[in-house]
């Protein structure tokens, strides 16, 4: 027996649910053979599921039986199966191997929250946190864009997708499941389901933090992400107008009705840093979320001023945290980060986030305005 024959034999063994073999798919990490052509074969897998660890071994114990191996052992190394927990006995946790969820929040759109959570979850991630990012904006999934993947598609194993990886971070969008320009139109029904997807069905690692984009507003995303994990902490982004800060307010009393601790507001376009001469100009205004957040028993995290580089690190998937980690809205989106970081800890030392009293409690089948 050789190394060389025992991979042939190998690439007979298609893995579980997938049109690849094992040795294609990269998943034959050892192989061992003694003059007896005994022969011990290592495989790193991608699913906790008993079946597939057992179709796997049958499988290549008789491909290399075939090809004259006199005795096979077969070293499975399978992730370890999620287990869900939660602090109380009604809780619920899908995604039980991220240990904190970052929900990023706004009461109206163009604020630029998408932004936000793309620089906050990089800030993290330059700060030592395995961080993933989820862009659960389902309506306009821009995150592809800014993270330079938008022409990039996930590579699914089994019934699995994996995220796609950007400057140290884990990503997925539904923009990376779609065609350019393709429009959904989706009922709340739908837009639940697909949450709850996200967060079961893609193969997250043993994050830090799991950084949420959240659709705008207030509505069905927001109440089943916070039904199906405990959300740590949410942020709320907005800008100086008064009219944001209306809806803002809204986005903040939903966290306080969804049991979400708030980690605090970002005011983005918050002053404009002039190339020219580097001064900071108030075209929009200037702090005045400050005394929102403080209704809200939080604080003002971070202003964010309109950079050009802002813009265009956005446009060409070159986040300006990363790109750019000397410019002033890097060095903020860095303060806002430590600043969530510690927050989060704080929560956790505390007992952790809890969503045990947001649980539905109508049967199943059994409409929850259903007056009978």
């Amino acid at each position: 027996m050789t190394e060389e024959k025992v991979l042939d034999a190998l690439r007979n063994v298609v893995y579980p649910g997938f049109t690849k073999d094992i040795v294609s798919f990269n998943f034959v990490k050892g192989i061992e053979i003694d003059d007896n052509d005994r022969v011990k074969v290592t495989v790193e897998i991608t699913s906790s599921a008993d079946e597939v660890k057992a179709q796997l071994i049958k499988e290549i114990e008789t491909e290399l039986a075939k090809a004259g191996a006199e005795d096979v052992y077969v070293d499975i190394i399978a992730p370890k199966k999620p287990v869900e927990r939660s602090n109380s006995m009604t809780g619920k946790n899908i995604a039980p191997q991220v240990k904190n969820f970052l929900m990023i929040s706004s009461g109206k759109g163009g604020v630029g929250k998408s932004t936000t959570a793309v620089n906050l979850a990089i800030a993290m991630a330059m700060q030592g946190k395995r961080v993933g990012l989820l862009d659960a904006d389902i309506y306009g999934p821009n995150i592809p864009r800014m993270m330079g993947i938008d022409n990039v598609k996930p590579e699914v194993v089994g019934n699995k997708v994996k995220p796609i990886e950007a400057y140290g971070i884990e990503v997925m969008s539904m923009g990376s499941l779609m065609e350019p320009g393709q429009s959904l139109i989706w009922r709340g029904a739908m837009i639940m389901k697909a949450i709850e997807q996200f967060l079961r069905d893609i193969l997250w690692s043993e994050l830090d933090v799991l950084v949420i984009d959240m659709p705008p507003g207030t509505g069905d995303a927001q109440l089943t992400l916070a039904q199906s994990v405990p959300v740590t902490a949410g942020v709320t982004v907005t800008t100086p107008q008064e009219v944001s800060l209306d809806d803002s307010r809204r986005s903040l009393d939903m966290f306080q009705k969804l049991h979400i601790p708030i980690a605090g507001v970002i005011e983005n376009m918050s002053g404009f840093i002039c190339p020219g001469d580097g001064k900071e100009y108030d075209i929009f205004g200037m702090g005045t979320s400050e005394p929102v957040a403080k209704e809200y028993g939080t604080e003002l995290l971070a202003r964010i001023p309109i950079e050009p580089q802002v813009r265009i690190g956005g446009d060409t998937g070159k986040p300006v945290t990363y790109t750019q980690p000397e410019s002033e809205t890097a060095k903020r989106f860095q303060t806002a980060a430590s600043k969530v970081i510690a927050f989060m800890e704080k929560v956790n030392e505390e007992g952790g986030a809890d969503n045990a009293a947001i649980q539905p409690t109508t049967p199943p089948g059994v409409s929850a305005c259903s007056t009978r």
